[in-house]
């Protein structure tokens, strides 16, 4: 008879079996995944209904960006400026993209259901993966209407461009220093990613509307932004790169799996291990499954129970779900009366 599935999630330095017939936690448990015989203790993964830091964050970003816009879309009305109606654009663009990375992270806050086990945590790699493109896009658009420019230069109000974009990267510096509280969270990281956008926006326009003040070199507008557009599809072409690895089960670049198959082989009372699969659902949570045969002498739970520890300890996974097998049953050479081989 097969040995029963065992997690081995190490808090407090042993894991009680699970009973047989034993279900999964309900859906109102505070633990961020449902696994059967944990007894009580919590991943930390409590889905609260108050309103998580990421969202604070990104609203705050969302009030600053499109606040601004509007500001610089006034003055470029006023002054006649092409460049400052276009960096309002720009910054309407991300306001966008900065609503959309509220949305997902309200959505990601969302408590795990029985048709959604595992929550909706990875609604912000989704998030981040529409953020990376949209930026993509945008930089794609920016380096072909400044290329268009260096042919046909325009003439613009230098001194405009540079309050204006002054006030910008002040505004942008702002904003990147909230959202770097929540660095860790993949939307967030995509929200800073257009944050940044602008901020390098706004260096690229002061530079600008310096040498076109001073210099009156109006080829500085078109050429500041190919610089600024090929660092934003630099950032944007990582971003998609981390989200697509998530969202296609990739090992997480931060772990090995032969280094983690080593650690399970030399792992007391295993015989062999298959089956392994490392991925995350989020990029803060990394996961392993494995089957792994013992000895015929070992018992499947405490083998189990042992390369929990031993993952956590090495490679610091926590979320470890180990299915023992036992091993393959010895065959009996059969004898009959009558046929042995005479010397």
């Amino acid at each position: 008879m097969a040995e029963q599935w065992t997690e081995s999630n190490v808090h407090a330095g042993q894991v009680p079996e699970r009973p047989a017939g034993a279900r999964a936690h309900g859906t109102k448990h505070s633990h961020g995944h449902a696994h059967g015989g944990h007894g009580g203790h919590s991943h930390g993964h409590s889905h609260g209904r108050g309103l998580s830091t990421p969202t604070r964050l990104l609203g705050a970003t969302l009030i600053l960006t499109l606040g601004y816009a509007l500001v610089e879309a006034v003055m470029g009305w006023l002054t006649g400026s092409l460049s400052l109606l276009a960096d309002a654009g720009h910054m309407v663009t991300d306001s966008g993209a900065l609503a959309l990375s509220l949305a997902v992270a309200r959505i990601a806050a969302r408590p795990r259901s029985t048709s959604k086990t595992y929550g909706y945590r990875r609604a912000e790699v989704i998030g981040a993966l529409a953020n990376a493109t949209t930026m993509l896009v945008i930089s794609c658009v920016i380096l072909v209407e400044a290329l268009q420019r260096l042919g046909a230069p325009r003439t613009v109000d230098g001194r405009s461009i540079f309050y204006t974009a002054l006030g910008g990267l002040l505004v942008n510096a702002l904003a990147a220093a909230l959202l770097s509280r929540g660095a860790g969270n993949i939307n967030v990281r995509s929200a800073m990613l257009h944050v940044l956008g602008d901020a390098l926006g706004s260096v690229g326009a002061i530079v600008a509307g310096l040498c076109v003040t001073y210099f009156g070199f109006m080829l500085a507008d078109p050429l500041a932004s190919i610089a600024i557009a090929l660092v934003i599809g630099a950032g944007s072409l990582r971003l998609l790169r981390e989200a697509s690895d998530v969202l296609m089960e990739g090992t997480p670049t931060d772990l090995d799996a032969r280094a983690l198959e080593r650690t399970i082989l030399d792992t007391p009372g295993v015989a062999a291990v298959h089956d392994l699969h490392v991925w995350c659902l989020t990029p803060r949570e990394p996961m392993l499954t494995a089957h792994v045969v013992h000895i015929q002498s070992a018992h499947g739970t405490d083998v189990a129970r042992r390369v929990g520890e031993r993952l956590q300890a090495l490679h610091g996974l926590s979320h470890v779900t180990i299915q023992p097998e036992p091993p393959a049953p010895e065959l009996v050479p059969l004898r009959i009366p009558g046929r042995e081989k005479k010397p």
